[in-house]
């Protein structure tokens, strides 16, 4: 997930902030300033052949700027953005054969897009064929009784809707799924890509809670992939991301969900130290499943002047928290704190995630087994020059570069959530913990050094969590594909799932067709 380094930072930081709040704003208004005013027109036949058949096809140039092309373009990182020939939104799995047949017919490139959050340039923009999935955005719920494990019923999401909306559609059914902990996040991308949950301690992943997929297959065919339909299929879906097809509908266990307790606190720089302390000593002494923390180390050098902190998110399922488990941090002293009862969708919502929306950005990651307090010092220092160890120090030097946000986010989890594997293309039966690294800058001009640090960052990271003993090495650093940088190696994210991957890719789409779309290709 996105880091949550511009929680409440106003108390903290208002000037730097607001300065923030401001570039984001104008990078809003007219839904995205930075997309160009031009097309390559050759891909046009093929959106007139869509069109068609197909009724909403959006174009910037006959269609004079609509907005629903600008939306269908539009991306949480504007260096993902690209100006396609046409947008367009299927309203059904059939739509989206149709779509599918005939690009692949004209050999035309394609995007997918759900929730627009991916930061990997071109892995869901296109200069071709857009394909924008926000009418496929059902919420159904089929109850049933209380399952062995602790599931009551499934529920239907539609691939183009938002987590924000499917919480909001499940509250008055008082039952959730395991879905993302950020505002904007697509259902599709986050699925696919495994999806790590603030429930995932108690229900694994999401891709451990999926039962069901439909999808259209690149032929165009509509089908269904499970346990007992296509179980090769599903394997593939599971963390494989868009490479088998396009899948429009997801059906996913539900749990029963109460009001929840959380929010974030804001730390300045002087409680680096007291924070770290209670992260670890969290990790070591709290097993209650329902809780967890993400402590994000940020830096925001705006207007020349370089900020630092922590912001820590709290949460705890349910609708307060036994005692004993969060006063190791709230009894630090902190400069902001929005914790509170409230539902899954309000907790979510109160992550801006969008406040660094419209900015080019990078995701970076690292597997790690658990948190030190060296380790804590060594990504701080990687954020920021500080008095715990002095070498890097990456938001300094990204202020020579349109830097705006450095943030690295600390996501530990119970070691137990490797029992509830239950298999896929992203292996996850052997216990690791995913670090996010989050770098976001104004200009293109700047995209090679801030990818090239964010991957400096992650290395040395990695190396010093080897050094300190950590079993994560060669084959053993397995990295989260939704945090993985555009040119990982596949090896680093399947292992060695690749084989049966390729081999699943060539039974479904033996044409090839998804090649014509962005992404990590089998």
């Amino acid at each position: 997930m996105p880091s949550f380094s511009m929680m409440r930072l106003t108390s903290v930081l208002p000037l730097g902030i607001v300065a923030l709040a401001s570039l984001s704003s104008a990078l809003d208004a007219g839904i995205k300033v930075n997309i160009t005013s031009s097309f390559d027109p050759k891909y046009l036949p093929t959106c007139k052949a869509i069109d068609e058949k197909v009724s909403n096809v959006y174009y910037f140039g006959t269609r004079l700027r609509h907005p629903l092309y600008f939306k269908g373009n539009s991306h949480w990182a504007s260096s993902s953005d690209q100006n396609s020939a046409c947008v367009v939104e299927p309203a059904s799995a059939n739509d989206v054969s149709t779509i599918l047949k005939i690009v692949g017919k004209t050999s035309t490139p394609f995007g997918v897009r759900s929730g627009g959050h991916a930061t990997n340039p071109k892995f869901s923009s296109t200069p071709g064929v857009q394909i924008a999935l926000f009418k496929l955005n059902q919420v159904v719920y089929h109850s049933a009784p209380l399952a062995e494990d602790g599931s009551v019923g499934t529920v239907e999401v539609g691939a183009g809707l938002i987590w924000d909306d499917v919480y909001t559609a499940l509250e008055p059914h008082q039952v959730t799924v395991v879905g993302g902990r950020a505002t904007g996040i697509g259902v599709g991308g986050f699925i696919l890509g495994g999806g790590y949950s603030y429930l995932t301690n108690q229900y694994g992943l999401a891709i451990d809670n999926l039962v069901e997929c439909e999808l259209v297959l690149p032929n165009g065919t509509i089908t269904t992939a499970s346990e007992t339909k296509n179980p090769d299929l599903l394997f593939g879906l599971k963390g494989g991301l868009n490479n088998f097809g396009i899948v429009t509908k997801f059906t996913m266990l539900a749990y029963s969900q109460t009001q929840v307790w959380g929010g974030v606190q804001v730390f300045d720089g002087a409680q680096l130290r007291a924070v770290n302390q209670a992260t670890v000593d969290f990790i070591a002494n709290v097993a209650d499943p329902k809780a967890a923390i993400l402590p994000s180390t940020y830096t925001t050098p705006i207007n020349g002047i370089q900020s630092t902190g922590i912001s820590l998110l709290l949460f705890y399922d349910g609708p307060m928290p036994p005692a004993g488990i969060f006063e190791r941090f709230t009894s630090i002293p902190h400069a902001s704190s929005d914790v509170s009862t409230r539902s899954m969708t309000s907790l979510v919502k109160a992550n801006p995630a969008n406040s660094t929306y419209g900015l080019r950005s990078t995701f970076n990651t690292v597997s790690l087994k658990t948190y030190t307090i060296t380790l804590l010092e060594q990504i701080q220092n990687q954020s920021m020059r500080n008095e715990l160890c002095d070498t890097q120090f990456w938001g300094e030097k990204m202020l020579l570069h349109g830097g705006v946000l450095v943030s690295f986010a600390v996501e530990p989890f119970l070691p137990s959530i490797s029992t509830m594997s239950k298999g896929g293309a992203y292996p996850h039966t052997d216990f690791l913990i995913p670090l996010n690294l989050d770098w976001s800058w104004i200009g293109e001009v700047n995209d090679g050094f801030s990818v090239n640090s964010a991957k400096e960052s992650a290395r040395v990271i990695l190396n010093q969590a080897i050094a300190e003993g950590q079993d994560v090495a060669g084959a053993k650093q397995i990295k989260y594909p939704n945090y993985a940088s555009a040119d990982e190696d596949l090896k680093s994210l399947y292992g060695s799932n690749l084989d049966r991957l390729r081999a699943i890719k060539r039974k479904y789409d033996p044409d090839n067709v998804m090649s014509l779309a962005g992404g990590y290709r089998f």
